[in-house]
């Protein structure tokens, strides 16, 4: 008897052709993948047929990218020796090429950064190269430059002697040279246009909504005072007139000479009104030669002087321009050392230029009592002063930045305005550079960037104002006039850092204060705390860019300032005032 059959197995026999043999025909394959497909599950099916879509849209959509990198540069991107050769855009207006969210300046050659403003740059050209950190260069060489300095009758890369052929590549890159100097003055033209648009567009809200007061408040559409004597006005003749806008300046000119009078009733800060209405004066005067600004400089200049009639001769920070007195803020006795020693160029000018000696004779004063106080560091001082006794306060914090800065800068350009005569000013000057050397001088990590920290009370921070951007224009002015050629080589590092400031930001513009990190393993050279993170538009990085370029020729430092311009443009600019 056989036993019972089990239900647990199931018993399956082939049919067909050659039962019991292997069968690997077409057809049977065909009907093998047709039965496994079915017995997939409709989630399956449908997820396997998407994916198939997604993959041919992907290839349909690289494929002309793919057949262009297939079939290599064109003929008009080749030169003789068969090398990719860039070529620098002509942009319209505004220019378009971006480099992650960045504009490139017109004359620049595309080159594509390796590196977003989230995060630190990889600086291969600091790398491969100490001191040329800059990927935004402009190169404008000669005969080597194409062909990677092979001269005439020397064995190239390929193998073969370069001769005729050097020479016809020396002539083909004085045309490139030629051609690239008329692209960079066709540059310069759009660049100014720019600058000029961007002055029109922020005078016209100020024309508009603020006409005659000191500061315009374009998202408002309205106005605030400082003193209510045109600040913006006063400060903005010289650009005006710098830019060619002389319809813009004839307005202003006939507001300052029918309507501006000092005559009022009012408290004014010494340092800001000298800074701003004395040399904003000034320096009209000496480009229009227009008698009236000299004596509108000098009317205010006379209201100022009572705020030298103290104990210590170190003025006070307040003055009323009405009644001819002055006083010190309600809160303290103090002023600061920036305030009282950045007052000097435009009080020595007006001297001159009225040869009416009692306003230098007071800002010398004050230079005087600087110099011989105690409490500086190797030539850095303090940040205040009493003005009572003269004497330095809140000592043991030494800082180029805020209440500190202009110090520095006004001892050079003293020395420069004085004929390089007054020994005491360029002596001071060059030991508080020696102090920055070897006091506040230190590297960041990872990329080795140059940076001026502070010390408070022995201990070192690596804290760094905007404001302290004043530095490599400084330095590049010594140094072009005469002053130890390091001065140079450190305004170089310096401009860079200031740069980086502003590019490894998110909106390619500074943060007020930045702290550079100085620890091994570090990811990022600069950070900026939640309260630092606003932008002032101040003028000191860009007024270095300035120096450098005008000293070095190096148009790095022109496209550095162009990119700049672009963010504040793009980020600070109010559709108010169009």
């Amino acid at each position: 008897m056989y036993p019972q059959s089990r239900q647990d197995y199931v018993s399956i026999s082939f049919s067909g052709q050659g039962s019991g043999i292997y069968n690997n025909s077409k057809q049977w394959r065909r009907q093998s993948y047709w039965r496994k497909w079915k017995q997939l599950s409709r989630l399956q099916r449908s997820l396997i047929l998407f994916i198939f879509v997604l993959l041919f849209v992907c290839a349909f959509v690289s494929y002309p990218g793919v057949t262009a990198h297939i079939r290599g540069p064109t003929e008009k991107e080749q030169d003789t020796d068969s090398s990719i050769v860039e070529r620098p855009a002509i942009p319209h207006v505004l220019p378009e090429p971006v480099v992650i969210g960045r504009h490139l300046p017109p004359e620049q050659p595309s080159q594509r950064k390796l590196y977003n403003r989230r995060g630190p740059p990889v600086l291969q050209n600091r790398l491969q190269k100490k001191g040329n950190t800059s990927d935004t260069m402009i190169k404008d060489k000669s005969a080597d430059s194409k062909n990677g300095g092979e001269e005439e009758g020397v064995i190239s890369r390929h193998g073969a002697v370069r001769g005729q052929q050097a020479t016809e590549g020396t002539l083909e890159n004085k045309e490139d040279s030629r051609a690239n100097e008329v692209l960079s003055k066709e540059s310069e033209a759009i660049w100014l246009e720019a600058v000029r648009e961007a002055f029109r567009h922020a005078w016209k809200g100020y024309k508009d909504f603020a006409w005659g007061h000191d500061e315009l408040r374009p998202i408002s559409k309205s106005y605030s005072e400082w003193f209510g004597l045109g600040l913006t006005l006063i400060d903005a003749l010289d650009t005006m007139w710098i830019l060619g806008l002389k319809d813009e300046f004839e307005e202003a000119k006939a507001w300052v000479a029918t309507e501006l009078t000092f005559n009022k009733n009012v408290d004014v800060n010494l340092f800001e009104t000298t800074i701003r209405i004395l040399g904003g004066l000034l320096s009209t005067y000496h480009l229009s030669g227009d008698s009236m600004f000299l004596e509108k400089a000098k009317d205010i200049g006379s209201r100022l002087m009572p705020a030298f009639n103290t104990p210590s001769k170190i003025p006070y920070s307040d003055v009323n321009i009405g009644k001819g007195t002055a006083h010190p803020p309600r809160w303290t006795s103090d002023s600061t050392v920036a305030e009282v020693t950045s007052i000097q160029l435009e009080f020595r000018e007006l001297s001159r230029l009225t040869q009416q000696p009692q306003y230098e004779a007071v800002v010398a004063e004050v230079m005087k009592q600087i110099h011989k106080l105690d409490g500086k560091l190797d030539g850095l001082v303090p940040m205040f002063i009493n003005t009572n006794n003269g004497q330095f306060t809140h000592q043991g914090i030494y800082t180029l930045g805020a209440r500190a800065d202009s110090y520095y800068e006004y001892l050079l350009k003293q020395w420069i305005q004085g004929g390089k005569k007054e020994n005491q000013l360029l002596e001071d000057y060059l030991q508080a550079i020696e102090g920055v050397k070897k006091n506040l001088l230190q590297k960041s990590s990872p990329n080795g960037f140059t940076f001026v920290g502070e010390v408070s009370h022995g201990q070192f921070s690596p804290k760094m104002d905007h404001l302290v951007c004043f530095l490599p224009g400084t330095l590049a002015l010594g140094a072009h006039n005469g002053l130890p050629a390091d001065h140079m080589d450190l305004a170089k590092k310096l401009m860079e850092t200031c740069y980086q400031m502003y590019v490894q930001m998110e909106t390619g513009l500074s943060p007020e204060i930045v702290h550079f990190n100085m620890h091994q393993g570090s990811t990022r050279d600069i950070d900026a705390k939640l309260a630092d993170r606003h932008n002032l538009l101040r003028p000191e990085t860009v007024e270095s860019l300035f120096y450098l370029y005008r000293f070095t020729k190096d148009h790095k430092y022109q496209a550095w300032g162009w990119e700049i311009l672009q963010s504040f443009n793009k980020y600070t600019k109010a559709f108010c005032c169009c």
